[in-house]
């Protein structure tokens, strides 16, 4: 992992496409070393296609953003999976191969991005299993997890590579109030250990319980919490 100070994202006078419209324009931000920021705005708003853009499966159209050292405007096609190696992704709905074990599902992400080494792989699935709690589920189906089960997998597979930065959309979305919490709490102590996180999130109740710092996607536009004041509420 990177220590050095630089922020592990910035971006800069930015426009955010949706499609061939613009979304989002002047969008200036960035995410510290460490740093957890919550992402909020309407459904519609660009929250998605900012973070899309970030892992670059949208592309950077007009101004300048870098990711984990990677300059989003310029980068070519066989540069980007070497991005995400570097970045954590992790979506609502978990995108786990159903026929496949945890321990399979892992160690697909863990070939497709350079691992050879059969002890190493295990070594490095067993810490992740273990960091989110599921040490003993590794021989276990996907359709055989809860919810929130198939939310820790999903989290251990994005950490596998060490990344500097997690990019969570709507990550406890799907999950009753109470596996909500527990997962956010996973999130923090993951944040505790290094990792800047990027959470987007229209759950007003850990917006309110924890005071982190909030970029909120509204009419066109990027505000910090930072600089602006920045209202949200339960039908943001």
């Amino acid at each position: 992992m990177d220590f050095s100070t630089q922020p592990v994202l910035q971006v800069n006078q930015a426009t955010i496409f949706q499609g061939i419209d613009p979304i989002l324009t002047d969008v200036n931000f960035s995410v510290e070393q460490h740093e957890f920021v919550f992402l909020i705005g309407r459904t519609g708003s660009g929250k998605s296609s900012l973070l899309k853009t970030l892992y670059a499966d949208l592309e950077l159209k007009s101004g300048s953003a870098e990711v984990a050292g990677f300059n989003l405007e310029n980068i070519k096609t066989k540069e980007i999976p070497f991005l995400r190696r570097k970045i954590g992704i992790i979506f609502q709905d978990f995108q786990l191969f159903n026929d496949r074990s945890v321990a399979e599902n892992l160690a697909f992400v863990m070939r497709a991005t350079g691992w050879k080494d059969k002890s190493k792989i295990n070594a490095r699935m067993a810490e992740v299993l273990l960091l989110v709690g599921l040490n003993n589920a590794s021989s276990k189906m996907p359709h055989q997890l809860s919810g929130g089960e198939q939310q820790r997998v999903v989290i251990a597979r994005a950490l596998l590579n060490e990344p500097s930065i997690l990019l969570a959309d709507e990550p406890t979305g799907n999950l009753d109030p109470d596996v909500a919490d527990g997962i956010f709490k996973l999130f923090q102590e993951i944040n505790k250990k290094g990792t800047a996180i990027l959470m987007a999130t229209h759950n007003y109740d850990l917006l309110r319980k924890y005071p982190y710092r909030v970029l909120k996607c509204e009419n066109g536009e990027l505000k910090d919490s930072q600089t602006h004041d920045v209202s949200y509420g339960s039908t943001y």
